[in-house]
Order: structure tokens, then C-alpha cells, then sequence
């Protein structure tokens, strides 16, 4: 299915965006200009405009056009207002990664388990740990809840490659909608024992709840990531 007009300009501008042809602070080009160069009308234009102020690439006003706000923030970086793997964000920065699972076991959820997941009690759960190493580095301790009627017959090897991409291309299971939180504490025996923390005697600890497409809650994960390795990015529009 060819796609429709205004996402073809809204990529192309994008990819210019971030390759700096379209540098920085630089105004776009004009409505006419973009309407004569890609053959379309200004409702078209428009649209494509509006997608990339969506992704905080260009900001507008009135009488100067669209201006380019995009700076390539997130390389080395977890998008955390995505749900990007860690997989994805290892070859995104071009970084050797493993993953070694410490634990794999299969659990049903008991009152202890609810109270700490939300995961219903009674249902069965795959409780898996890992440890992500980047650059032979040990840095995130990942302790993983996964619905077994959701993530089925998962694996130590799924669980060592991608859960996600497991998720995506076998079993037509995407991640839509993350909530996530974030605080800091203070490391426990299993971060020592697990991480090079250089020093540090804390760790930036992210619980995530995912939902799926029909909004069922099918994953509980706790990342406790190194201070050295851990860099927020966000991005907001006050509306």
C-alpha cells in the first residue's frame, strides 16, 4: 500500500532535519516553496508540518514559518517516552551488547506478587532476571514479570536475544502504551555483586508497566540501570 503524500514530505523533511540540511535554528523552506517541490497542495504541506512539530523537530509562528528545533539529543541515550529496547538502543549508538540470564523460572501470582507487579492474582507469570552488559560492561540489572497467556513459551534464548521482537514477529504481541517511574536508591548486595558501579553506592531504578493493544497489562519490569551509564531525555509541548 504506497503511502499517503503528506507522510512521504513529512519523512524526507525529517531525514534532512537530521542530517542537518535543514541545520538547526534554520527556517524551513516557505509553504510555496515546499508546495512547487514536492507537487502537492498546502493542506498537504500542512499536515507534514504538523507531524514534525508531533516529534518536537520544528516549532511555528505565525509570519515566519517553521523553524528548526531538533538536536540530536538522544544518541547514547534510552528514549524512556518510547518503548525501545534495549537491543534497539544498543545498535541505534552502535554499541556491542549481551544480555546473560541469571534466573528463568515460571511463577503464579500470589498477594506478595500483586502488591509488588499490579499483576492479577492467579495468573500465571514468566519471573525472569537478566544482567545488560554494554561494551563488556555490566550496567542494567532487569528483574522481568511477563503474563505466560501473553509472552508464550518464552525462553532462556528469547529472553537472551529480544522479548520484544519475539513479542512483535511471532506472536503479533506489541507493546503499546509504558508507564513508567523513576527513583534513586541505594544499591543492594545483587547490584554489587552484578554491576560495575564505579564507585557510585546508588543506582536509578525505572519500574515499567506495559500494556498491550487491547490495554491488558502483560509485563512488570524493574531496571536498576549504573548512575555512570544513565542519562534521561524527554521532551514536552505546554499546551
Amino acid at each position: 500500500m504506497p503511502k499517503t503524500k503528506y507522510i512521504e514530505i513529512y519523512e524526507d523533511l525529517k531525514q534532512k532535519i537530521e542530517k542537518n540540511i535543514y541545520e538547526y535554528q534554520q527556517l524551513l523552506p516557505s509553504e510555496n516553496t515546499l508546495v512547487k517541490e514536492y507537487d502537492c497542495s498546502r493542506n498537504t504541506v500542512r499536515r507534514a508540518i504538523g507531524n514534525l512539530i508531533s516529534d518536537g523537530y520544528v516549532q511555528t509562528k505565525h509570519g515566519q514559518g517553521a523553524r528548526v528545533i531538533y538536536q540530536d539529543f538522544k544518541q547514547n541515550e534510552y528514549i524512556y517516552g518510547e518503548t525501545e529496547t534495549f537491543k534497539e538502543f544498543a545498535l541505534r549508538n552502535h554499541k556491542l551488547h549481551e544480555t546473560k540470564v541469571i534466573r528463568f523460572e515460571e511463577l503464579t501470582v500470589d498477594e506478595a506478587i500483586h502488591e509488588h507487579t499490579l499483576l492479577p492474582i492467579g495468573v500465571e507469570v514468566y519471573h525472569i532476571q537478566r544482567v545488560r552488559h554494554l561494551e563488556g560492561n555490566p550496567v542494567i540489572m532487569d528483574y522481568n514479570y511477563f503474563r505466560k497467556d501473553v509472552a508464550k513459551e518464552l525462553t532462556v534464548e528469547i529472553a537472551e536475544d529480544s522479548i520484544y521482537e519475539y513479542l512483535d514477529r511471532e506472536l503479533n504481541q506489541r507493546a503499546v502504551t509504558a508507564k513508567r517511574k523513576m527513583v534513586v536508591e541505594r544499591t543492594t548486595e545483587t547490584d554489587e555483586n552484578y554491576l560495575k558501579l564505579d564507585g557510585f553506592n546508588s543506582v536509578v531504578v525505572v519500574t515499567s508497566h506495559i500494556f498491550n493493544a487491547d490495554g491488558v497489562m502483560f509485563e512488570h519490569t524493574q531496571s536498576r540501570h549504573t548512575p555512570g551509564n544513565f542519562v534521561f531525555f524527554d521532551q514536552t509541548q505546554r499546551k
